[in-house]
Parts: structure tokens; C-alpha cells; sequence
């Protein structure tokens, strides 16, 4: 079988740069599954993907799809014959359809009785005359929110498409795609070399692109040369350079061929808190800020362009006076904020709603307030300093910065607290109440931090669930789902020992009469149980660990914690599967009688069995119990499986319904006493 590599490539205007890698991600793997799924075989895949392209090379692909046998079955032999034996219309209709004579049709016998059939030789289609039909597919299938047509066509895609490129091996494949028709002409730079490139074949587009079109067609080639090229402007200034990914990927997508330049900014603006400059700099212009050794802002930035003159000052110059009016405005907001403390913002928030149903923001500040008092004190932080943040902590929401940089919250508020003269544990926890913003991001250490940060999540939960506002489907506009990890992360990684259900009610009745719903506490405490699932999913502990500890229903999440982890080690052991299939066995013994049960009666024990097994349940209920209270719930479980061989000999030799209703109640005592000491840690009978 011949085998050739094949070039797609389709050209448009500039595509969504956040969006460019998930899009030609997305592309080649629908493409790919459809090679699978038409039998096409191939040895490698890529894709490629600039600001104004979208391409897939596929390496090694066969010239035609494999053929395949199949069998091909027609009408049940009664009704292809009639009573004569001659063949039926629905017989010949079915023969003539499939270019057989009726004499060739085998006989099938099934079940369900005999059926006529064939078996025939599907001939593969050439890889050339499907391609085109499968870049259409896979194109349609991308994850476009909105589509847009152009010009007097009716085709719509993300942004307007300019050319169609389908080459195998150096043979142009037919066809059409959005109105665009297959050429071995593309597009090259904008404005660098060539602007048109006729591509020899598909084993030459990366070269060709690169030599004659000016263009990096390789993503992650891009990527690395901007890296590479920030990271040498920044170390010519001996700095830092701020390489966040995020940014990286978005100046990859809007560059073709990335040049980097260093450009700079007068010192007087690193007055201002350097998260304002930083968030306008990345933000607005995608630029890089650089920083020295001491993490302290330099007044020197790198920017990419699409353009590389001779002299570049020109361009330099002109990225500097873009900038300068943004950080001008920044320095304007942070000197007229400034004017006043941090503290004397509060009054604004008394005239700013929240939410109708619950309030100001100034109320929701008194309610986190008021909690985080009570966080303090249950973990031993200073109750001042927590309740003094809280109280500062949205302050920064009516301030002129934030109110022009929405992202600086939190942060502009910290700095304005230090330099109102608060505590450095209250100007932290100002910022770090909004900790963790995002999957992975830290969380807070400090315990001031760690009260306000938890109040401030608790609050928002179970005010909107008060309110009846729980999230729906994918619309979650009050953050609940993160305020849930948020909260969970907080107690579990800092260790802390707090009754969660009692949190929940305190937040209740801080906001009184705001809560609407009923079971509000329940309605809140099973979302944020929900959420611990996720959490533990998230570490591959499977879910039946997490309903085996959720049965025991405990109010304290790292005590939860503790049993999850030991309960995940217990069923590694390898006497877990038959304790835990005793122990279902026990639940369904008792469930099925109502007898009065009470102390074991070891004068009643008359099988070997029966005495063996209640002799190691008393060897072994002080140490599992004291370790019951001790919290390690791991050696407890450890413990209990030295039970395996005693409860296996029990259930194969003992009657526990036995005629004699004393014994029976007694063996039912046992096994009562049994059931107690294993359920202290969780309901492992759901764990198999």
C-alpha cells in the first residue's frame, strides 16, 4: 500500500487568540478519529496553528482505506421463497440491491430461524476522495460560541476564510469548503517576505511557511522563541522576566514571526502599587513586565511585534507612548485614593447592593466580620485582627483603582492598609481573602487570613442558598462552586479541626432573617459533601471510599479527612474485600431482626467458632476503640482486619438464627457489638 503525507491547511482572518490552541487542538483530534474510524492508516499526526491558519499534517497516511468483509444479511427464507420454492420480489429486490444473483444468497440459521445472507468484499475508498468530506466534518465539529458569515456568502465560520490548502504528497486534492476552493497557494506574513506561498507539497509547507513566507507555522516553536527572547531582554537589565503562561499563549497567537523588544517607563510611576502597572501592562498591552532579583518592578517591559525594521526605535518609541497614558491613569487613581484612609470607604459600601434579597455590601461586610470573630476564636487567631480585616476587606471595592482595574481588588486594598498603618496580618488577609482563585492557586497560611478567607466563602454559600439561588447547569454567578473548594482546601490543608456544621449555623444566624429557605443548613452542608467528592476525585480516590466515610456522617471535614485516607489504605489490604463483604452480610442479619439486643453472654457460647470470634473481638475493642479516639482511624481499620479469618470461620460454621431464641439473640449480640466497632470509621460494605 502506498503510503504519502498529507497537508491541510485553511486560511482566514485573524482567529480568536484565546481561543487559537483549543481550536487546532480540536481539529486535529476530530480529524484523527475519523481516520480511525475510516479504517485509514497513518504513523504520526501534528498540528499547526498561526493567527490566520488552522493545519493538520498527517504523516505516512495510506492512499486508500483498507477493504473489509463484511457479511450482509437479507429477508428470513420464509418469506424470500414461496410455498413453489420460487424466490420472492423481497428476495430478488434484495439480491439485484446488492449485485448478486438470488443463487449466490448463503443461509443463515439463527435462534431465531433462517435468514438469507452474503458475505462480500467492501472495497476501501481512496484516501483523496474522503479527505475532503472529513476536513469539512471536522472543521464543523470545532467549538465555535458564534459563528459569522462574510461578504454575500451564506458559509459561516469563526472569522472569515480566505484560502483552502489540501495537498497529498505533492498531488492537490479537488475540492471545495466554505466557499473556498482547494489551491496550493496560501497565505504568507502580513507584511514579511512573501505574501503569497505556492506550497510544492505537504512535506515542504513547515519550510516553505518559514524561508518564503516569513511565518512560523509550528505553535509551540513560536512559544519558545518568545520565551527565549524575553528571557534574554531580561537578563540583559539582570532581571526577571514575568514568563506567566497565560500571556505567553495569547502573544503566540497573535504573532506570525515573534519579534521581542525592550521598552521603558519613567520611575516616577513605581510610586504606584506594581499590580495596577502590572495588570495594565499584561492586560491591556501584552506586554512583559520584568522584575530585579528582589522581585521589585523594573521600569523596563519586553513586548512582541509582528514587524522587525531595521530600526526599531520608532516602534519602541511607539509602544512606550501607548503605555504611558495607561499608567498615568493609574498613577492618577492610586494619588486621589490616597487622599483618604482605607477605612473611611466603608460608607460607600452602604450604598452599594450586593444582592436585593440579602443587601448592601456593607452588610455582607458585617456578617463576614461577625464570623470571622467566631473562625478566630475556634482557631486560635487573634479575634481583633480578624474581625478588623474583614471589616476593611471589600473597603478597596469603592476606590478609584479598583473601580478602573477590577483585577487589583484585594490587592489594591492591602496595600492601602499598609499604608493606612495596619497590621501586616490584617493588610494580608485583605488580599488573601479571595485565596484560592483558581484550580491550584495557594491558599492562605496565616491564621487571620485563614478566619477571614473562610468567613468570606461560608458567608457567600450559605447566603445564596438561603436566598434560593443555587447554581444551575453551568451558571454559578455567585462563585459557589469555588467558594465550596475554596472552604474545603482551607480546613484540609491547614489542618484544621472545626465542626463545619456548626460553622453553617453560625453563618445562619448571623444572617437571620436573610434566610429564606428551608433545611438551609442541610441544603448547604450536602453541597459543600458534594464538592469533597470532586476534591477527592481529583486525588483518584474513588468514590465508594468517599460514601463509605460520607455514611458516618461526621460534622468535622478533617476528621472526614482522616477516615477517606484511612479507609483508602484499608482497602489495599488484602483482607478488606472479605471483611467488608462480612460486614454487608452482618447489616443485612440485623436488619431482618427486631430482637432486644444487648451484652454478650459468653455463657451461652458453645461453638468453637462463636467463642474464637468473640475472644478476638474483646483482644481487640480497647486497642481499635483508644485508637477510635486518638483519630487514627488508619491502625484502627489495620487492627480490624486481623478479624478476617475469625468472622470468615464464624459465617461458614455458626447458625446464627438458631432454634434456641437465647442463642440466637446472643450470636445476634455479637454480631451487633461487631457491627458497632467497624462502622465507628465508615459503612465499608460499600466499598465492594
Amino acid at each position: 500500500m502506498v503510503t504519502k503525507n498529507l497537508l491541510l491547511e485553511l486560511g482566514t482572518e485573524e482567529l480568536p487568540p484565546k481561543a487559537l490552541r483549543n481550536l487546532a487542538q480540536s481539529l486535529h483530534d476530530s480529524f484523527v478519529k475519523q481516520l480511525n474510524d475510516q479504517g485509514l492508516k497513518f504513523s504520526s499526526s501534528k498540528w499547526y496553528a498561526t493567527p490566520r491558519r488552522l493545519a493538520l499534517f498527517v504523516e505516512q497516511l495510506a492512499d486508500k482505506q483498507e477493504d473489509k468483509e463484511i457479511e450482509i444479511k437479507g429477508p428470513a427464507v420464509k418469506a424470500a421463497f414461496d410455498v413453489d420454492g420460487n424466490p420472492t420480489k423481497a428476495a430478488l429486490g434484495w439480491a439485484a440491491s446488492n449485485g448478486i444473483d438470488i443463487k449466490e444468497a448463503q443461509t443463515l440459521e439463527t435462534p431465531k430461524g433462517a435468514w438469507l445472507y452474503i458475505k462480500t468484499v467492501k472495497a476501501g475508498k481512496a484516501a483523496v476522495d474522503v479527505i475532503p468530506e472529513m476536513f469539512k466534518t471536522a472543521l464543523k465539529s470545532l467549538p465555535i460560541p458564534r459563528l459569522m458569515h462574510w461578504g454575500d456568502k451564506k458559509e459561516e465560520f469563526v472569522r472569515p476564510v480566505h484560502t483552502l490548502c489540501m495537498i497529498y504528497g505533492d498531488e492537490l486534492i479537488e475540492g471545495s469548503i466554505l466557499g473556498v476552493t482547494s489551491s496550493k497557494t496560501i497565505n504568507g506574513h502580513r507584511f514579511l517576505g512573501s505574501q503569497k506561498v505556492n506550497i510544492a507539497s505537504a512535506d515542504t509547507y513547515v519550510e516553505q511557511l518559514r524561508t518564503e513566507g516569513r511565518v512560523i507555522a509550528d505553535y509551540e516553536e513560536r512559544k519558545q522563541s518568545i520565551i527565549s527572547q524575553v528571557k534574554a531582554i531580561a537578563d540583559s537589565v539582570n532581571g526577571v522576566a514575568d514568563l506567566d503562561d497565560s500571556l505567553i499563549e495569547e502573544v503566540t497567537s497573535i504573532v506570525e514571526e515573534p519579534h521581542i523588544f525592550k521598552a521603558s517607563f519613567e520611575e516616577r510611576f513605581l510610586k504606584v502599587p506594581a499590580e495596577a502597572l502590572v495588570y495594565t501592562m499584561k492586560g491591556d498591552q501584552k506586554y512583559f513586565p520584568i522584575y530585579d532579583t528582589n522581585k521589585k518592578l523594573l521600569p523596563v517591559f519586553a513586548f512582541a511585534s509582528n514587524i522587525n525594521p531595521d530600526d526599531p526605535q520608532s516602534l519602541i518609541s511607539g509602544n512606550e507612548r501607548v503605555v504611558r497614558p495607561r499608567l498615568s491613569d493609574a498613577e492618577f487613581f492610586f494619588n486621589t485614593d490616597r487622599k483618604h484612609s482605607l477605612e473611611s470607604l466603608f460608607e460607600k459600601l452602604e450604598t452599594i447592593v450586593y444582592q436585593k434579597d440579602i443587601g448592601t455590601i456593607a452588610f455582607r461586610s458585617n456578617c463576614v466580620e461577625s464570623l470571622a470573630k467566631y473562625i478566630a476564636a475556634q482557631i486560635g487567631a487573634d479575634e481583633n485582627k480578624a474581625a478588623r480585616a474583614a471589616h476593611l476587606a471589600k473597603c478597596d471595592l469603592a476606590s478609584t483603582m479598583v473601580t478602573e482595574f477590577t483585577d487589583t481588588q484585594g490587592v489594591m486594598g492591602m496595600h492601602y492598609a499598609e499604608l493606612d498603618g495596619e497590621s501586616k496580618e490584617v493588610s494580608d488577609a485583605i488580599f488573601e481573602q479571595y485565596l484560592p482563585r483558581f484550580a491550584g492557586d495557594i491558599i492562605p497560611t496565616n491564621k487571620v487570613s485563614i478566619a477571614v478567607s473562610l468567613a468570606e466563602k461560608i458567608i457567600t454559600l450559605v447566603a445564596i442558598f438561603g436566598i434560593n439561588q443555587l447554581p444551575k447547569g453551568d451558571k454559578d454567578p455567585f462563585g459557589l462552586r469555588r467558594a465550596a473548594i475554596g472552604a474545603i482546601r482551607i480546613i484540609l490543608e491547614n489542618n484544621l479541626s472545626i465542626n463545619f456544621k456548626e460553622l453553617i449555623s453560625k453563618a445562619c444566624s448571623i444572617l437571620g432573617d436573610k434566610i429564606k429557605a428551608a433545611d438551609n443548613d442541610a441544603q448547604v452542608a450536602n453541597y459543600v459533601y458534594n464538592r469533597l467528592k470532586a476534591y477527592y476525585q481529583d486525588q483518584n480516590i474513588e468514590a465508594s471510599i468517599f460514601l463509605a466515610v460520607l455514611s458516618t456522617a461526621p460534622s468535622d471535614l478533617l476528621d472526614f479527612d482522616k477516615r477517606v485516607k484511612a479507609v483508602k489504605a484499608f482497602k489495599a489490604l488484602p483482607e478488606s474485600e472479605n471483611l467488608a463483604t462480612a460486614y454487608k452480610r452482618i447489616n443485612n442479619i440485623l436488619s431482618k431482626n427486631s430482637l432486644a439486643l444487648g451484652e454478650i453472654n459468653k455463657a451461652l457460647l458453645s461453638d468453637q467458632n462463636e467463642i474464637a470470634l468473640a475472644n478476638a473481638l474483646e483482644e481487640v475493642s480497647p486497642k481499635v476503640n483508644e485508637l477510635y479516639k486518638q483519630g487514627n482511624y488508619q491502625d484502627a481499620l489495620a487492627a480490624l482486619s486481623n478479624l478476617k479469618d475469625p468472622v470468615d470461620n464464624f459465617f461458614e460454621n455458626v447458625m446464627v438464627n438458631a432454634d434456641d431464641q437465647a442463642i440466637k439473640c446472643n450470636r445476634l449480640s455479637l454480631l451487633n457489638s461487631l457491627h458497632d466497632l467497624i462502622s465507628k470509621t465508615a459503612d465499608i460494605s460499600v466499598l465492594y
